[in-house]
């Protein structure tokens, strides 16, 4: 067992999908690690590291300041990532309860982190944030700070995790609590199940409640969907980057004293497009022994086109970089992803 480094660190929304591998990843470099969930997303979930003995969970409201004033207290770090999140149906379904939730939940998490700077020892919280911020992108790849630059966000969703980064900078100006922003792209790895309040659809013959492309494709394909519903044309650019990199990314975030009142795209380097990615789970399922076709679905109003990321500034600064190929990604998710279908959880 890695040893104790001596620091803890208070992460929220820790039953979360992305959370998951981040606090595995902060245990493996020694943190004393405390989560807080109120299991709102997927329900209860067991975790490989329930029983760490440097691993401390609270079930718990992330609205609530003064739960989170407890928790921190003796916090040298605090990464702020609960919020209420899911694919492009989720915030078309919830356009105003993400928004005003996950408002509550910045205030009372800032409020606490404040407070824990100025009162206790908090060095730094670390705040994450979405690609959605860049939504209007008008620049490609997207550097950091086109945010500031593009149109502002269409949806709600966007719009709020853009705020997040106002609430990081404007505790900074006032308080001069420290900050960095983390911004994942198009996360795939396993653990992200069927969101509870999640709507179900029809997508061609198979009904989905998750609404990120990934795993439901992969669903689609298991099912023997042929042909392939897709979203629009198929030619929607993402960065499919995996979950474990981006842990080691917000670790990198957490730890670099360049990190310190900065914001990074964390990412991979490598673009697909829908159309590829579709093409890539076939051939993994049916190993060339089906042809390949596709049918085009309504996409949704926000199905962002172009979402490609300038990763440099992670690399030149933290010595970062996301090393897992897409194959790779698809070899560990297909298999979850098949056994959960069977299993009747996804």
């Amino acid at each position: 067992m890695i040893q104790d480094n001596g620091k803890k660190i208070l992460v929220t929304g820790s039953a979360g999908f992305i959370a998951g591998y981040l606090v595995e990843e902060l245990l493996e470099r020694g943190y004393a690690v405390v989560g807080v969930d109120n299991f709102s997303k997927y329900g209860r979930v067991a975790k490989s590291y329930d029983n760490h003995p440097r691993f401390t969970f609270r079930e718990g409201d992330c609205i609530d300041s003064n739960l989170l004033r407890e928790l921190v207290a003796d916090c040298d770090h605090f990464v702020a990532g609960a919020a209420r999140i899911g694919g492009i149906s989720y915030f078309h379904e919830y356009a105003y309860d993400l928004l005003a939730d996950n408002e509550r939940i910045l205030a009372a998490s800032f409020d606490a982190a404040i407070w824990a700077y100025q009162q206790r020892k908090l060095q730094k919280v670390t705040v994450l944030s979405s690609s959605m911020v860049f939504e209007n992108a008008t620049v490609f790849p997207t550097p950091e700070g086109h945010q500031l630059a593009c149109p502002p966000p269409s949806s709600t969703y966007g719009f709020q995790k853009l705020a997040c980064e106002y609430f990081a900078r404007g505790a900074h100006e006032q308080y001069k609590l420290p900050y960095t922003i983390v911004r994942p792209f198009n996360c795939v790895g396993t653990g992200e199940k069927r969101a509870l309040g999640g709507k179900e659809i029809f997508s061609g013959n198979v009904k989905l409640a998750m609404s990120h492309v990934v795993p439901d494709l992969i669903q689609k394909v298991l099912k023997k969907q042929d042909p392939l519903h897709i979203l629009g044309e198929g030619n929607q650019v993402r960065h499919y980057t995996y979950a474990g990199d981006l842990a080691r990314g917000i670790a990198a975030c957490v730890e670099h004293p360049k990190a310190i009142n900065q914001d990074f795209n964390i990412s991979t380097e490598e673009s697909t497009t829908v159309l590829e990615l579709g093409r890539a789970i076939w051939d993994k399922v049916y190993k060339g022994s089906k042809p390949f076709r596709t049918v085009s679905d309504k996409p949704f109003e926000y199905d962002v086109q172009r979402r490609v990321p300038d990763v440099r500034k992670a690399r030149e600064l933290l010595g970062y970089e996301a090393t897992t190929s897409l194959s790779s990604m698809l070899d560990e998710v297909i298999p979850w992803i098949q056994r959960e279908v069977t299993e009747g959880t996804i």
